[in-house]
C-alpha cells in the first residue's frame, strides 16, 4: 500500500469537489462481449463465472485509480485489489467471500473454490479476511438488466461495485451486460474506458 500525494495530483480539484457530495458515486452499464469466455469454460471445464471474473480483476489491477481507496481522508494506492463476490448457498441465502488475486487462472480457481466451499459449509455473512483491497461484485444471471443500483451505507465509501447480468445471444454473440459503479473522488469516465477495454480484450484471449 502507498499513498498518493492528494496535493500534487492532477485531481486535485476534482477529488475535493465530489469529496464533498453525500452520494459521490456514478454508474454505468456497459455490454460485454463474453462469447470466447465461455467457449473457454467450456473447453477447460472451468466456472463461467470464475472466467469471467478473473478477466475482471486483472483488468481492475491494471487500471491505476480502480486500485485507489479512501481511508481517513488519504488516497491509497493498494497495488494488488482482490475480490469480494457473493457466493450462493443452496437455501438461496449467500455470503460475501474474499477471493485473493492471482494473474495465475488456477492459483485463482483454486481460491475461489475454497471460499466457495467456506460460504457453502456455514451460515457466516462475512469472510474472516475483510478489507478494502477488494472490490464488491455479485452475478444476477436470472435476468438481463439495463439499470443497476448498488445499496448505500451513507458513509464515505471507495470500493468499486460491479454486477454481472445474464447473457444473451445477439446473432453470433453472447453479450453481458456489467453494471460499474465507482467513487467519482477518485476515478473518471476515462479510467471506466480503460477498466472496460483490458476487461474485453481479457475476455477475448
Amino acid at each position: 500500500m502507498k499513498y498518493i500525494d492528494v496535493d500534487s495530483w492532477n485531481r486535485k480539484r476534482l477529488f475535493n469537489h465530489f469529496m464533498q457530495l453525500k452520494d459521490p458515486y456514478f454508474g454505468v452499464v456497459v455490454p460485454f462481449d463474453v462469447t470466447r469466455a465461455f467457449e473457454f469454460s467450456k473447453e477447460n471445464n472451468v466456472s463461467f463465472f470464475v472466467k469471467y471474473l478473473h478477466d475482471c480483476m486483472k483488468a481492475i489491477n491494471a487500471v491505476d485509480n480502480f486500485r485507489y481507496r479512501i481511508i481517513d481522508d488519504n488516497v491509497v494506492d493498494f497495488e494488488v485489489i482482490h475480490s469480494s463476490a457473493t457466493i450462493a448457498r443452496e437455501d438461496n441465502t449467500y455470503g460475501f467471500s474474499f477471493i485473493n488475486y492471482s494473474e495465475d487462472l488456477e492459483e485463482f480457481i483454486s481460491s475461489f473454490n475454497k471460499e466457495k466451499q467456506r460460504i457453502q459449509n456455514s451460515d457466516e455473512l462475512y469472510p474472516p479476511v475483510n478489507g478494502q483491497d477488494c472490490i464488491h461484485c455479485s452475478a444476477l444471471p436470472w435476468f438481463q438488466f439495463s439499470g443497476h443500483k448498488e445499496p448505500s451505507s451513507g458513509n464515505i465509501e471507495s470500493i468499486p461495485e460491479l454486477a454481472f447480468s445474464k447473457f444473451k445471444k445477439e446473432g453470433n454473440q453472447l453479450i453481458m451486460n456489467v453494471s460499474i459503479h465507482v467513487n467519482h473522488a477518485l476515478v473518471d469516465g476515462y479510467h471506466v474506458r480503460q477498466f472496460v477495454e483490458k476487461f474485453q480484450n481479457n475476455l477475448n484471449t
